[in-house]
């Protein structure tokens, strides 16, 4: 495993548990506001943190912890994610995977050894935009079969959609929509500008009080009555 970055605890990350972060290195997708700009690259090899280090560490945290959760740079991407988690999952711990769905195959590999007990992943922008916004060539059919894997694993799961507002507009939220079935639960971010891969600036104009305006505004109030009619759960979540 190419693990870029750890964090030994956070209780934001998996929704109820006390977890662990494991960020593995290296990205297929190139999207500007990414805000972990250093785990992007593959090749990055410089500070790479040792694999038996990090299972050292959570057969000590036994007990004290609850759940591991893998994010990155994009996860399925690693060769040896299944025994990763296998060994993760023999202590015991639950486990939650952050993704970007370009890569169905993985996913459902890991839906049938039953390795993960989280799925969290990302809707990058409608259709029409994904080669801007990912700045990559991935078919959208994988993103479209990556949502119905995780959709029929029987597991908990979310869909989310970071707001980067240089290239989506409120409206295109509403194109994405149109994916979201009964049942899912929906997030939608606001960018950071504090760290990012084209290093970004942060304009005034995009502050805290933009954030929460964004809940009064109109296409979102619209998005939140369609999520209560369709059983969809919507909200606004910090980043």
């Amino acid at each position: 495993m190419k693990i870029g970055g750890f964090q030994k605890f956070s209780l934001l990350d998996y929704p109820g548990e006390l977890a662990a972060i494991i960020f593995t290195q290296g990205c297929n997708f190139r999207c500007s506001y990414c805000h972990n700009p250093e785990l992007v690259d593959a090749a990055k090899s410089d500070s790479l943190y040792p694999e038996d280090q990090i299972l050292d560490f959570l057969k000590r945290r036994i007990g004290k912890l609850n759940a591991v959760v893998i994010g990155g740079g994009e996860p399925t991407l690693q060769e040896d994610l299944e025994d990763f988690l296998a060994k993760i999952k023999a202590m015991n711990y639950l486990i939650k995977v952050d993704t970007n769905g370009s890569l169905p195959g993985v996913i459902e590999c890991l839906v049938k050894k039953k390795l993960v007990d989280y799925w969290a992943m990302d809707l990058k922008a409608p259709e029409s935009l994904y080669p801007v916004v990912t700045r990559s060539d991935i078919p959208f059919s994988r993103i479209l079969e990556s949502m119905e894997i995780i959709r029929s694993s029987s597991k908990n799961y979310e869909f989310r959609t970071t707001f980067f507002d240089r290239l989506l507009h409120l409206e295109d939220l509403e194109k994405i929509r149109s994916l979201l079935q009964p049942g899912d639960k929906f997030y939608i971010q606001q960018c950071q500008y504090s760290k990012t891969l084209d290093n970004l600036s942060n304009p005034a104009a995009r502050d805290n009080t933009a954030y929460i305006n964004m809940q009064n505004h109109p296409v979102f109030q619209s998005l939140i009555e369609w999520g209560t009619k369709n059983q969809v759960k919507i909200e606004i979540r910090t980043l």
